[in-house]
């Protein structure tokens, strides 16, 4: 044992012991020792995506602390899990963070533990990639994902690339921005875990992080991978805002019988971070997990789990 196991077993005690009063009283005397500005800064990023719950300071509205304490309170278990699973100190140290920053509102460990060396999912200590890649791009928005793959590891380190993305505009740009290169399949789809036809709900904040639902916007077709894509894969990337759970369930046959390397976002809710690494357990139960994030110590988001 070493000090990061020490710490996250002292914060899975800590968690266990304490009342759902007594957790909640602690979780909102740290907020409120945070500075004001960093409290209202918090306030309108919670509140622009709704992921997490809502934050209102002056209506006394504190549900995003609500969520978390019962994620952590109802699911340590489950973290504890992950943390027995995941294949580097570097991503037990970044899980002890993220729970640390939602319990206790430590911005020093998500500091610490914050990735500064190498692109969003391309992690050249975790992931190699040869020439013979199949990789499926969810949420593929304007190609910044498919340009970083090709950055990291050449412009003919790969077979098939496979892009997915619901927004007609975004779609467009895709398309232009990896035209000259061979080999690339966009598709403008939704993936998830049945067909049918949904939505695109536009984001104020940025249409990266528009999202499928049952009324909307521009209607697009929703996919299967497992229906969509015959060959085997390889790769597989997801950040689809919230259809990452459901994209998984679609793409049940291909993981078990292709067994992909995973890049998938876990910070869309406070579920999805012990969720998806038990939900590709069940399909393959040889995977080996690891954590990065890259964004800012105050909330983690960006939030890559590496299944290899």
């Amino acid at each position: 044992m070493n000090i990061v196991d020490r710490s996250f077993a002292q914060l899975a005690r800590e968690i266990l012991s304490l009342s759902d009063k007594e957790m909640y009283h602690r979780m909102r005397k740290s907020f409120d020792r945070v500075p004001q500005v960093t409290q209202r800064n918090c306030m309108r990023y919670f509140n622009q995506y709704n992921y997490w719950g809502r934050l209102d300071i002056d209506q006394g509205v504190y549900e995003e602390i609500e969520l978390k304490q019962k994620t952590l309170q109802q699911h340590m278990d489950d973290f504890a899990w992950l943390y027995g699973r995941l294949g580097d100190y570097r991503s037990k140290k970044t899980l002890y963070a993220i729970l640390n920053n939602w319990y206790a509102y430590d911005f020093a460990s998500t500091t610490q533990t914050k990735e500064y060396l190498f692109d969003s999912y391309f992690d050249l200590d975790l992931l190699q990639c040869s020439e013979q890649e199949v990789f499926v791009d969810l949420g593929a928005y304007t190609g910044d994902t498919v340009l970083s793959y090709l950055r990291n590891y050449g412009e003919d380190c790969y077979r098939r690339i496979y892009c997915y993305e619901i927004t007609p505009q975004n779609f467009g740009y895709l398309k232009m921005n990896l035209e000259k290169y061979p080999n690339i399949d966009c598709r403008l789809k939704g993936v998830s875990d049945a067909p049918g036809r949904l939505f695109v709900q536009d984001n104020a904040a940025s249409s990266s992080a528009n999202t499928l639902g049952e009324t909307g916007g521009e209607a697009v077709d929703v996919v299967t991978l497992d229906d969509d894509i015959e060959q085997a894969v390889t790769l597989i990337k997801a950040d689809i805002e919230g259809y990452e759970q459901k994209a998984l369930r679609g793409a049940a046959r291909h993981i078990a019988n292709d067994h992909p390397r995973l890049l998938l976002s876990v910070y869309h809710s406070n579920d999805d971070l012990w969720q998806i690494p038990r939900m590709v357990d069940e399909y393959s139960g040889d995977y080996r997990f690891y954590l990065r994030y890259k964004s800012s110590p105050i909330y983690p988001t960006e939030i890559i789990l590496f299944a290899l």
